[in-house]
């Protein structure tokens, strides 16, 4: 399976409930790199990079977030992969 790259905007109920510290995880877990951070906006931005079906699955899962999240919509753009990551971090 190729690498891909999704740049998603994360709507909703996302900050302050640990989306971007779950999402972190989930990425790891997934064995992914990239990055999450808060928008000044109240939104939640994703880059992740790594295998198609566990960036799907990472998408997925932004869809719910962690217990406390509602999300409100996802929005995803893929993008040309370019393994510059060589982790998942939260960046400010």
């Amino acid at each position: 399976m190729h690498n891909i790259r999704a740049h998603l905007i994360v709507e909703g109920r996302v900050q302050g409930v640990f989306f971007r510290d779950t999402t972190r995880m989930e990425a790891v877990g997934l064995g992914l790199t990239g990055w999450v951070k808060n928008r000044f906006d109240g939104s939640v931005e994703v880059v992740a990079e790594g295998p198609k079906d566990k960036v799907d699955q990472l998408v997925q899962w932004c869809y719910h977030g962690p217990p406390y999240a509602r999300v409100t919509g996802v929005h995803r753009i893929d993008e040309d992969f370019t393994g510059e990551f060589n982790a998942f971090m939260i960046v400010f």
